[in-house]
């Protein structure tokens, strides 16, 4: 039986994507994304050769929600 990546609890949650996608996607350097990568706040798949990171994860640990000073 093949299992997807949704369906696998310790891999990632939503799909893989090459560091140059995602540093495009939040507008940040493959160097940013391979440093979140090297400190733990990301987590890192190897893919044969390739490195590949869960774009969802990303955001749950790149996005910082900053506080309104309006109430």
């Amino acid at each position: 039986m093949r299992t997807t990546n949704t369906e696998n609890r310790s891999g990632p949650r939503g799909h893989l994507v090459a560091l140059a996608d995602a540093a495009e996607e939040f507008s940040v350097s493959v160097k940013t994304i391979r440093r979140r990568i090297a400190d733990g706040t990301v987590t890192g798949y190897r893919v044969g050769r390739l490195i590949r990171v869960d774009l969802d994860e990303l955001r749950d640990r790149l996005a910082i929600t900053i506080p309104s000073a309006r109430p």
